[in-house]
């Protein structure tokens, strides 16, 4: 018989659904991105995503409201953390949020000089709960994902899931995470995630930000949401992207 040390059997315990308090989901920007939960922004690279991310960055630094929300949606500003490996703070992203009009006092970063961060890096959950911190921004999934995690498979990328999305719950940040998208085009954009399927399954909305045919106006996008666990599909969004951010243009009834 062979023994395992690290199999200990756990002591049988349960809680009734009575005994469970219903809470409310909040967002961030409903319904696309929720408080305390996952969110993923997947598209093909030089389409936009981190420039429409600063965007929505720099309005929530201003406590100002995001697009086609209500107005009374506005409130205190809100402090960002952004995390990327696509750019450099100094030359790409401060710039870019500059001029999309954002508070630098609000927009933070972890320095990664002595080690990069992953997600299970506790550094991400100090930084969050130290500053208060309601959006954090990942940029791309496979920088931050670990080295030692194979995107395809399903046990290692749930495993590094999970520390995201204990510090989501735990803290009520919005965690957004940019990916590409892979080349299988004549599938259901659900399954346009890089890596395994349980990418997407571990996160509760999917965004997409694809290119429209307006060739008058190659800068055109559309944010199309792929997935929505937590409330309905939210309308496409049309944007443009130009020099000072992303200008939003128009919602539209579209589905990805």
């Amino acid at each position: 018989m062979t023994d395992y040390p690290n199999n200990t059997p756990a002591k049988l315990e349960i809680i009734k659904a009575s005994e469970i308090i219903p809470k409310e989901v909040r967002c961030l920007w409903y319904p696309y991105i929720p408080f305390g939960k996952v969110t993923l922004l997947q598209g093909d690279p030089g389409d936009g995503k981190s420039k429409l991310m600063l965007s929505l960055a720099a309005l929530l630094s201003k406590g100002a409201p995001l697009p086609f929300a209500d107005e009374d949606e506005s409130g205190e500003p809100m402090t960002v953390i952004y995390q990327t490996t696509e750019g450099d703070a100094d030359d790409t992203v401060v710039p870019k949020f500059n001029s999309a009009g954002g508070d630098g006092d609000r927009l933070i970063f972890i320095k990664e000089d002595e080690k990069s961060l992953t997600f299970g890096d506790n550094r991400i959950r100090e930084a969050v709960e130290k500053y208060n911190a309601k959006l954090l921004i990942l940029d791309p999934m496979s920088s931050y994902i670990g080295d030692t995690c194979s995107m395809n498979n399903a046990n290692e990328t749930r495993a590094e899931f999970n520390h995201l999305i204990a510090v989501a719950n735990d803290t009520g940040c919005a965690i957004v995470i940019i990916a590409h998208m892979n080349k299988a085009k004549d599938t259901s954009p659900l399954y346009r995630t890089n890596g395994s399927i349980d990418i997407a399954g571990a996160a509760r909305s999917i965004l997409a930000v694809t290119r429209t045919a307006n060739m008058p106006n190659p800068a055109e996008r559309y944010l199309v949401q792929v997935k929505s666990n937590l409330a309905p599909m939210g309308s496409a969004i049309l944007f443009e992207v130009a020099d000072k951010g992303v200008n939003f243009l128009d919602e539209l009834e579209l589905s990805a």
